[in-house]
């Protein structure tokens, strides 16, 4: 196998949560490029449609599964249905997560500690007990999943414990996994990106007080993109990442470096 084939996906399955819009999506591309089947799963079906319907555009195998990653149940039986039919997910790309920031610690009330816990740490677990299963009986398959340089750090200047504590769960999740996982031949890694440049975070009137001091502290000092998270996870996703498991891949500028 020549070093470029091992990016290449032919007759892989490639599960993506909230693979609709930014690095999901770009995701999905990618995914999509290197020969997989990507299958896209979005709680917003119409958003997953437009993702599935601009893949299917560019000659790509893509189909949508609606569902919400916060209900154990329907991940189950998407995973089950994809078994069912003799297409069991070989790749899964836990992507789904929600951030919250500028609530000081002793104003976060119960219900956004629990709505962040319940996406970005329940619904990773969730997604990969009930996909991973099939996996381990495969004896096949390759999780990727989206931590981030906060699961290291405490950000600054805006406070974002409950996110932090969740996207660290993540990574132990990540490693814990990988050890489990390895004798089944299942390799289980995360990326943890820097602060992303999406619509979402342009549109916070606050993260542009906040710009100068992020960038200052990031040696690269810019914003990364999602399609650089994207190519991240194709790597880690693919046998070109064979040997590597229970890795936190930093995707992060230099952040973390000082």
């Amino acid at each position: 196998m020549s070093f470029k084939q091992r990016f290449d996906l032919p007759g892989d399955v490639a599960v993506v949560t909230g693979g609709g819009r930014s690095i999901g999506y770009q995701t999905a591309l990618a995914l999509g490029e290197a020969g997989a089947h990507v299958v896209i799963i979005e709680p917003r079906a119409e958003m997953g449609e437009e993702a599935v319907k601009d893949l299917t555009a560019r000659g790509y195998k893509a189909e949508l599964f609606e569902g919400d990653v916060t209900d154990s149940a329907r991940m189950t039986a998407i995973a089950d249905e994809l078994a069912a039919r003799g297409t069991p997910a070989t790749i899964l790309i836990n992507n789904a997560g929600i951030g919250d920031s500028g609530t000081s610690s002793e104003d976060v009330s119960d219900d956004l500690w629990l709505k962040i816990m319940n996406v970005n740490v329940n619904g990773v677990f969730w997604c990969s007990r009930a996909f991973g299963a099939h996996m381990v009986k495969a004896g096949k398959g390759s999780i990727v999943n989206l931590g981030s340089m906060s699961g290291t750090i405490a950000n600054r200047p805006q406070p974002q414990t409950p996110y932090n504590v969740s996207k660290a769960a993540v990574h132990h999740m990540t490693r814990s996994m990988a050890a489990e996982w390895a004798q089944h031949k299942v390799r289980v890694n995360a990326v943890a990106p820097t602060y992303i440049e999406t619509p979402m975070v342009s549109a916070n009137p606050a993260n542009l007080e906040r710009l100068p001091i992020w960038l200052n502290d990031t040696p690269m000092g810019r914003m990364g993109q999602a399609d650089e998270v994207a190519a991240a996870i194709l790597f880690l996703a693919s046998d070109a990442a064979s040997l590597i498991t229970g890795a936190v891949l930093p995707v992060d500028g230099g952040f973390t470096c000082w």
